[in-house]
């Protein structure tokens, strides 16, 4: 293939600010703080996970303490009743009240027993509702951190797109430059080879693969005139030759 030495020194800047979006690209898909928002976000599912086993906690004790107090109060209200009943006198048959003492002594014991149950439950709510507290806190701490970690993410997100404008405008001037067929050649190439596709011949080495040219190689390369377009013997990338070729 032929193309003008101009044409082909073009190519190396339009390597070098393809070069730039690659690296730009790489930074972008590799910032730390993706990373660290992925691991965030397994942390706040595990801790919500927590958070709603804490409150499902809270809600039932919240309604055994609620049918504990009904049940207590039940149970005090049918006392409250017999108590007025024996009071009241009405009743005076001898077995009638010893049935009606025994039965408020009954609802005695059921009123202590579900007193200690009423207080049981209390206790157990009151350690689920500082466990959800606790869960609660470290949720809204890591939700925190998440924000703040997303927030650095688009600030250096912002910034690198800013550079990649101005390299993608850079290159925008470069094209031009550089014929059609050089440039499908160039794609071709760099699709293959990580990206680069071109190269400088510096110091009788390519600036794609860093291999040092044996003399054979080099003198074909030297012979050829100055709009050929050179290929790497090792990497096959596009040699472009420059006042640092050594040849």
């Amino acid at each position: 293939m032929k193309a003008d030495p101009s044409a082909q020194q073009a190519l190396l800047d339009l390597q070098e600010q393809d070069s730039v979006l690659a690296q730009l690209n790489h930074r972008r898909a590799h910032l730390p703080e993706l990373a660290q928002i992925a691991a965030a976000d397994e942390r706040i599912r595990a801790l919500d996970g927590q958070r709603i086993a804490a409150q499902t906690r809270v809600s039932d004790l919240e309604r055994a303490q609620s049918k504990a107090e009904n049940e207590v109060e039940l149970v005090k209200a049918r006392r409250t009743r017999d108590e007025d009943r024996m009071a009241s006198g009405a009743i005076t048959n001898p077995k009638e009240l010893s049935s009606l003492q025994s039965e408020l002594e009954a609802l005695a014991r059921r009123i202590s027993v579900l007193e200690d149950e009423e207080i049981e439950v209390m206790e157990e709510l009151e350690t689920a509702q500082a466990e959800l507290a606790r869960v609660q806190s470290e949720l809204d701490a890591e939700n925190a951190a998440r924000d703040e970690l997303v927030a650095a993410r688009d600030e250096k997100v912002t910034a690198i797109e800013a550079e990649a404008a101005q390299a993608s405008a850079a290159r925008g001037d470069v094209l031009p430059r550089v014929p059609e067929d050089l440039f499908t050649l160039y794609q071709k190439v760099a699709g293959s080879h990580g990206g680069l596709g071109a190269a400088e011949l510096r110091d009788r080495r390519c600036g794609g693969c860093h291999l040092e040219i044996n003399g054979a190689d080099l003198r074909e390369l030297a012979a050829e005139p100055a709009d050929t377009v050179l290929r790497c013997p090792e990497c096959s990338r596009i040699l472009v030759r420059t006042a640092e070729s050594s040849i």
